[in-house]
């Protein structure tokens, strides 16, 4: 705005052309701080995992929006983005995450989006999940249940109504259930 008042000073018509040059030049000026800007977004990227050591032991729960390797023993719950739990960890208690992949032992239920255990896995406990991958050689006790948002605290919603207004959704729903419950 300075240098439009600047212009219309000069009084000429030409100037003003000239100031508008100027203008086209001052859009260039405000993408190099934008240039400047790209740069500083490029820190954002996402930090690296935590690795908890295989000689350490935590006695507590841990919750980050980061993501999680477990190498050492966990005695509490464990909330993170991505979960990895290694070939020698062990950990006692609920794993909740997007995506946990377990090489290692859970004491405990686990809650995900996306679960897997390798074939060096060990859990007892149940599972919770979206999808699921257990390979070959993985040992598991206890239950598998899918639902649609496993990190929801609030359970099962989708089987508690059962009003007479529509048993025949109720009916439809069973038959999946069963079909679930084959595997």
């Amino acid at each position: 705005m300075f240098s439009k008042s600047r212009v219309s000073d000069s009084g000429t018509p030409e100037t003003p052309s000239s100031s508008n040059n100027s203008e086209a030049k001052d859009p260039m000026d405000t993408s190099k701080p934008s240039t400047d800007y790209s740069t500083s977004s490029a820190p954002k990227a996402k930090p690296p995992a935590s690795v908890l050591s295989s000689d350490l032991t935590i006695t507590g729960n841990l919750k980050t929006a980061g993501d999680i390797q477990i190498e050492g023993t966990v005695e509490g719950d464990i909330r993170a983005h991505i979960l990895t739990v290694g070939e020698g960890a062990t950990v006692k208690g609920e794993c909740m995450a997007d995506d946990v992949i377990v090489n290692g032992r859970i004491i405990g239920r686990v809650r995900g989006l996306k679960v897997r255990l390798t074939a060096t896995a060990k859990v007892e406990g149940d599972i919770i999940h979206k999808t699921i991958a257990i390979e070959s050689g993985a040992h598991f006790e206890g239950s598998v249940q899918r639902q649609e948002d496993p990190l929801s605290t609030s359970g099962k919603p989708a089987p508690k109504p059962a009003p007479g207004a529509s048993p025949t959704s109720s009916s439809s729903s069973p038959q999946p259930a069963a079909a679930g419950a084959k595997s």
